[in-house]
């Protein structure tokens, strides 16, 4: 069993059911979330999802490390961040069989995403009915302009250095 808390701080921490910390998490993707709003994984506890107040939603890789969270190798892979909505997400979940994702905001649009891609398949009310096999066509609704950004670096952040020494003046160079 895992517990998994999501922050202000964009942050996600991993918990064990003792309460000990396992492992804590910050988004890798260019654009920043945001304060994480909302957190669901999928039923087999492989992938973890993450909604913000910007209306991002950050797809994670958890499998190996729940496997042997010991192994240092085994490390949470952030794999897709997109932009869902325009306003905060207020709830998200995942739905296996159909490979979809659906997201909530307070703008009070529910939308319909590919779950592995981020494709967007439409919102909830829409004239048209939703075709789940077509994952080839690019569209995004009306308030969102950015494409599903897939993360191929390791979700490792650069530390900040500390100075040891200040910079001091050398006349003779």
């Amino acid at each position: 069993p895992l517990l998994a808390s999501a922050h202000q701080s964009s942050c996600i921490r991993l918990w064990s059911i003792q309460g000990n910390l396992m492992k804590e998490l910050l988004p890798f993707s260019e654009h920043p979330s945001g304060p994480l709003t909302a957190l669901c994984t999928d039923i087999f506890t492989k992938i973890l999802l993450t909604g913000s107040k910007k209306g991002h939603i950050i797809c994670w890789n958890i499998a190996s490390f729940l496997e042997d969270s010991q192994n240092k190798k085994n490390e949470i892979k952030e794999e897709l961040c997109w932009r869902a909505h325009a306003t905060k997400v207020v709830d998200l979940f995942i739905e296996e069989e159909k490979n979809v994702v659906v997201t909530a905001s307070i703008d009070g649009s529910v939308r319909l995403w590919h779950a592995m891609s981020g494709y967007y398949f439409g919102y909830f009310g829409q004239a048209r009915k939703f075709e789940l096999s077509d994952t080839s066509r690019l569209i995004l609704p009306s308030d969102v302009n950015n494409f599903p950004a897939i993360i191929k670096a390791e979700s490792k952040h650069l530390e900040k250095k500390k100075v040891k020494y200040p910079l001091t003046l050398d006349r003779v160079k």
